[in-house]
C-alpha cells in the first residue's frame, strides 16, 4: 500500500513539473512572435529584405474647408456710436465699394457739426487779433505778455478745429463742405470693398457704440483652400506643390490649385495648415465651403517596403520582422504614400530602416503565429 502511495506521488509531481515547463514554454514564445523551420518557410514561399529610404512621387489625399485671408474679411463699425435709421443689407447680398450700406442718426452727430463751425469762426476771429497783436507788438505798442496770449489762443485754436475736422472724416463727413446749411442728423455708412455680406448684426432702430459690429463683408477676389495635413505628411508638402480640389456636390471636377504656404504650428489634433491659392477661382466659390485634395507629392524621402510586405489584422496594419534564425516578430505600422508597388510605412514603436523584414508571402507566417496564439 505504501509502494502505491509514492508511486502516484511521483506521477502527481511530474505532471506538475510538465505544466510548468509547458508554461514556461509558452511564456518565453509570445503571441506576437514565432520560430518556423527552413522546410516551413520554403513551403510558404516566404522572402525577407531590408526596410531602406526611397524616393516615392504620389498623391497625398486631404480635407479642408474654403478660407478668406484675414485682410479680406472687413468688420464695418460706425466710430462715433449712434441709432442705426435704415439698412438694406442682409447676409449674402452684394455690395460696391462707396455704396450707401446704412445710416445712422444721433444728436451727437449733429453737436460735432455744430462744435466745427463754432470752432472755425472762431478761428477767423483768433487769427486776425494775432495779426493784430503782431503788428502792435512789432511797434512796440502793446506789452509782448499780450502777443503771446494771442498767439496761444491761435494755436489752440487751430489744434481744436483739427480735432473736429478728423472726427468728421471719421464718418465720412467732408468738413470742407460743411456748412450752417447743410448740418444733417444723419450720416451715411459706406462700404469700404467690393464683396458680399457675410453678417448683419444690428436691425433698424438699434443704438450701437463705437465698439459695435454693424456688418461683416467678404472680398471674394482671394479666396484659398485650408487643407489639413497631419503630422506625419507635413515633412512632404512643399510651396509651389501642384493640388487638385474636388468640391462634395462636383466630385467629378478638378479645380487646379498650387500649395502658397504651410503652417509651421501643430494643432492639437496633430495636423496644420496648408494654403493653396486657386489658378483660376471657382465662380460658386463660398467661405466654409469643404473640399478634398489630392497634393502632388515629389520625390518624396521615405522608409519603404513592397505592398505585399504589409499586412492587417483587425484594423491594425503590421510588418513582420525578423528577430533572429526562422523568427519573427509583429510590428505595427501606419502607411502613407505609394507608388509603384511600394509603399511609405512609419513605426512609432522603433526606426524600421535597416531593419530585415518578410516582403514575401508574410500571411502564412502570421497565420500560423495567430493559430499557435489560439492554441494556448
Amino acid at each position: 500500500m505504501r509502494n502505491i502511495i509514492v508511486v502516484l506521488l511521483a506521477i502527481s509531481l511530474f505532471a506538475c513539473s510538465s505544466k510548468k515547463t509547458e508554461t514556461a514554454a509558452k511564456e518565453e514564445e509570445p503571441a506576437d512572435k514565432i520560430t518556423l523551420t527552413d522546410e516551413q518557410l520554403k513551403n510558404a514561399g516566404v522572402e525577407t529584405g531590408l526596410v531602406q529610404k526611397q524616393l516615392l512621387n504620389s498623391e497625398l489625399k486631404v480635407n479642408g474647408l474654403v478660407d478668406v485671408p484675414p485682410q479680406n474679411i472687413v468688420s464695418v463699425s460706425f466710430p462715433l456710436g449712434g441709432y442705426l435709421k435704415t439698412t438694406r443689407l442682409l447676409p449674402g447680398m452684394h455690395v460696391n465699394k462707396g455704396e450707401i450700406i446704412g445710416i445712422m442718426e444721433d444728436q451727437s452727430l449733429v453737436q460735432l457739426q455744430q462744435d466745427y463751425l463754432v470752432a472755425v469762426v472762431r478761428l477767423q476771429y483768433l487769427e486776425k487779433e494775432f495779426e493784430r497783436q503782431k503788428l502792435l507788438n512789432e511797434n512796440n505798442v502793446n506789452a509782448d505778455k499780450v502777443y503771446q496770449q494771442a498767439q496761444a489762443d491761435y494755436t489752440s485754436q487751430k489744434v481744436l478745429v483739427k480735432g473736429y475736422s478728423e472726427k468728421l472724416q471719421l464718418i465720412n463727413i467732408n468738413p470742407g463742405k460743411l456748412t450752417e446749411n447743410n448740418i444733417s442728423r444723419s450720416v451715411p455708412v459706406y462700404s469700404p470693398i467690393n464683396g458680399f455680406v457675410s453678417k448683419v448684426n444690428v436691425n433698424i432702430g438699434k443704438y450701437v457704440n463705437p465698439s459695435d459690429v454693424l456688418f461683416e463683408l467678404i472680398n471674394p477676389d482671394d479666396m484659398h483652400a485650408a487643407l489639413t495635413v497631419f503630422e506625419k505628411d507635413i515633412a512632404k508638402v512643399k510651396p509651389k506643390q501642384q493640388v487638385l480640389v474636388t468640391f462634395v456636390d462636383e466630385p467629378g471636377t478638378d479645380y487646379a490649385c498650387e500649395v502658397l504656404l504651410v503652417t509651421k504650428n501643430v494643432d492639437e489634433n496633430r495636423s496644420a495648415l496648408v494654403h493653396c491659392h486657386f489658378e483660376k477661382q471657382p465662380e460658386r466659390l463660398l467661405p466654409g465651403m469643404f473640399l478634398n485634395a489630392r497634393i502632388k507629392v515629389s520625390n518624396a524621402e521615405a522608409l519603404a517596403v513592397p505592398e505585399e510586405a504589409v499586412v492587417r489584422f483587425g484594423n491594425t496594419q503590421y510588418v513582420l520582422e525578423q528577430t533572429g534564425k526562422n523568427t519573427f516578430s509583429l510590428v505595427q505600422v501606419e502607411t502613407g504614400i505609394s507608388e509603384n508597388g511600394m509603399v511609405e510605412i512609419n513605426s512609432k514603436m522603433l526606426d524600421l530602416s535597416g531593419k530585415t523584414i518578410i516582403t514575401k508571402n508574410p500571411y502564412p507566417v502570421l497565420s500560423a503565429m495567430k493559430n499557435t496564439a489560439e492554441e494556448e
